[in-house]
């Protein structure tokens, strides 16, 4: 019989959260955030995006079909801690065995709506006193304006695939994104998201496409010069935080969300066609509209009216996940538009 390991959540407002330990022992502590997703629970925990939250699945049953990894978007957990209403055996004793702190019996129902309702919080969890919880919840810096210490993403750059070659900026990318791009035909070439954009062109690329990844996109001062640069030399292309870096670059805004959009069923508009497109999301900032100019804006989210992509000449951006990992494959025409590109543009080469 498995012993109850009794532990609380505490967030930053002193809300106190009951629960069960199942992972890893210790205290871990974040911004809070949730998922709507009722699947994909592997690529959740593991998807660089998440590092420095604290991820809670709203979906009152998590692990029911197992472990699979290779599911893993990254090399492990990047989450700092998961928090759920009910978890299968063999996924908790899966985040034990990766070091992961992870709560049970929570009830995520209300811990979902206090953070809709109030904004996102910092929070700690853990086999600790409320006191101790609720002072570390407090100690843990905020998100906005936090350079992340820990690296994400590639060290070395690395290629796969086959064809016209596309290079992208590694900011944190899931591992689907590069293999979606070879299954339409590329070779793609990835390289550390702190390239400058001469190393970049030297890959020779027809295309550039910057990447996924955690954080406030305002900090990235280095990809957002490096982008500044490309554009106009080679076509540049942006998903998430790659589109929050492209807006920058381009002279936008970008502002943090009261809770982010995380899960597999928000409905976007894309004003081109009007078709609505199911998407993956997971960020916590967005593009302010650009309200005219050179860049025009071509998708919406439906759920707030938030930009959800923009192109221009030479650029294309999606703020949601068109590779689905897991979710809809609404969206990944905008890999082919990609490829399209690599196809008919000219190779650079770095004079």
């Amino acid at each position: 019989m498995q012993t109850i390991r009794p532990a609380k959540l505490v967030l930053e407002d002193g809300t106190v959260f009951a629960g069960s330990a199942v992972g890893a022992p210790g205290v871990a502590a974040g911004e809070a955030c949730f998922t709507t997703a009722m699947a994909g629970y592997e690529e959740a925990a593991s998807d660089p995006s998440y590092m420095a939250q604290v991820l809670a699945f709203s979906y009152p049953l998590v692990g029911n079909y197992g472990i699979d990894s290779s599911r893993l978007e990254s090399g492990g957990v990047c989450a700092e801690a998961i928090v759920m209403r009910k978890a299968r055996p063999a996924w908790s004793q899966w985040l034990e065995a990766q070091g992961v702190v992870a709560l049970e019996n929570v009830d995520t129902r209300k811990l979902v709506r206090t953070i809709r309702d109030g904004g996102v919080l910092r929070c700690a969890l853990g086999e600790a006193t409320e006191e101790e919880l609720y002072a570390r919840a407090l100690a843990e810096p905020p998100i906005d304006g936090r350079p992340l210490g820990r690296a994400v993403g590639t060290q070395q750059p690395y290629r796969l695939g086959a064809g016209p070659r596309v290079t992208v900026l590694d900011l944190g990318t899931k591992r689907s994104i590069p293999m979606r791009l070879a299954a339409c035909g590329l070779e793609v070439v990835v390289v550390p998201g702190d390239c400058g954009p001469d190393a970049i062109l030297e890959t020779g690329p027809r295309a550039v496409l910057v990447s996924n990844g955690p954080g406030d996109p305002a900090v990235f001062e280095g990809p957002i010069q490096a982008v500044r640069e490309l554009l106009g030399q080679v076509p540049v292309f942006g998903i998430c935080l790659g589109h929050q870096i492209l807006g920058l670059a381009l002279g936008l805004e970008t502002f943090k969300l009261p809770f982010g959009h995380r899960g597999a069923n928000h409905p976007v508009r894309d004003l081109k066609t009007g078709r609505v497109l199911v998407t993956v999301q997971n960020h916590g900032f967005a593009v302010a509209d650009p309200d005219g100019g050179a860049v025009e804006v071509t998708h919406v989210s439906l759920n707030d009216g938030t930009v959800e992509g923009f192109a221009g000449d030479g650029f294309a951006t999606v703020q949601f996940h068109p590779e689905a990992a897991p979710g809809p494959l609404d969206a990944l025409p905008f890999f082919e538009l990609i490829a399209g590109t690599c196809r008919s543009a000219p190779t650079f080469a770095l004079s």
